[in-house]
């Protein structure tokens, strides 16, 4: 069984068990979390897609860790123009395990 969450502004595709890094959530390591913007629920040939989302349907994880990406090295040049400026950003993200897919 498998279904298409979205978190942050994006979206995923997940199956229980599986490790995925979503943007930061706010919650301590160890808790318990739930997505219930499910778009898409798969089980074997069945397929429930929702309008925008399957009602009834959620997704729990566990909070396995928090951290941060590696930096970006934003650099702009204009030639000739005596103009460069460089930035650096670095994204926080959680990390969650998916624990159980409950169908609408």
């Amino acid at each position: 069984m498998y279904a298409v969450i979205k978190s942050g502004g994006k979206q995923y595709r997940v199956e229980s068990g599986a490790k995925l890094r979503v943007e930061a959530l706010a919650a301590e390591v160890g808790a318990n979390v739930s997505f219930e913007q499910v778009l898409l629920v798969g089980a074997g040939d069945g397929v429930k897609v929702g309008a925008p989302f399957v009602s009834g349907a959620l997704v729990r994880a566990t909070v396995v860790g928090h951290g941060r990406d590696e930096k970006l090295r934003i650099f702009k040049l204009r030639r000739r123009k005596h103009y460069q400026k460089s930035q650096g950003h670095r994204q926080s993200y959680t990390e969650v395990r998916i624990d159980d897919i409950v169908q609408g």
